[in-house]
Formats: C-alpha cells, structure tokens, sequence
C-alpha cells in the first residue's frame, strides 16, 4: 500500500492539491483500509464525551458557554503540563526533557480542542476547511510582509 502524499501548497489559494481526492490523494487499498484520520478522531472523541456524559449535539448556548470554558480551562492545565515536560526553567541544571510525556500532553490537547469544536457544531470537515483558509490567511500574511493587522482578513473563515 502507498501512503497519501502530504498536501501540497497550491500557490493560487483554493485547496491543496493532494486534498481533493482522486490518485493524487491516496491509493484505491488505503482508501478501503484506512479510515480518515481526522474523522475517526472526531468519532472516538464524541464516543468518549458520551461515556463522560457530555452531549455536545444540540447544546444551548449556555451550555456551550459552559463547556467551551470547561475546555479552556482543561486546556491551560494540559498546557502547563506540557511546559512542565521541557527545562523552561534556565537557572535549574536539574531539568531533563521529557519528549514521551510532552507527547502525551498534545494528545490530552487535541481530545479538549476536539471537544471544544463539536460543542461549537464543527465536524472534522468543517474543522479541515476552516484550517485550510485560515492558512491561506497566514501565507497571504507572511507574503504581505504582515506589517498591519486586517481584522477583516477572517472573516469568510
């Protein structure tokens, strides 16, 4: 089996290339055997949130308030975990890096902003998308030299 190329940058904006499908995108086997990666966290994560008992379809937007800082703040704490797995302290000599926990830190990351985007209805497609124009706004950016910030620059995201 052939592994699907990494996403090339389409320099005239619009969707990579190797992201819309097709031979370019993945072979015919891995496309049967292998699920969408993105996807499939999605799926696991709403699973896990259920065992928890958090129904993220169809939450009030109290709810949503409730949960999207429940997830901040779950965040943050998983942040300072992450910090406290490199030497951020230079006057200590003590301090090791420790790159297994630091891994398991991001994951912990990633199950919070996985739930946080399905208390906000975003589906790993829509997640994808939205990655996908947000980094086009970020090379436009860097190109312009990004010398002013455009508050309108966003908006279509």
């Amino acid at each position: 089996m052939v592994p699907a190329p990494a996403p090339e940058v389409n320099p005239d904006g619009g969707w990579p290339k190797n992201c819309l499908g097709g031979e370019a995108d993945m072979t015919v086997n891995s496309r049967m055997e292998t699920p969408d990666q993105l996807r499939e966290l999605f799926r696991m994560q709403k699973a896990l949130n259920e065992r928890i008992g958090v129904q993220t379809d169809g939450m009030s937007e109290a709810d949503k308030t409730k949960w999207i800082l429940n997830y901040c703040r779950a965040m943050s704490q998983e942040m300072a975990e992450l910090t406290d797995s490199v030497p951020w302290k230079w006057w200590a000599k003590y301090q090791k890096f420790d790159e297994q926990n630091a891994r398991v830190e991001v994951v912990d990351l990633f199950h919070f902003l996985i739930s946080m985007a399905q208390v906000l209805g975003m589906s790993a497609d829509d997640v994808f998308a939205a990655y996908v124009k947000k980094n086009e706004v970020n090379f436009q950016r860097q190109a312009s030299g990004y010398t002013q910030k455009d508050h309108d620059d966003s908006k279509h995201i």
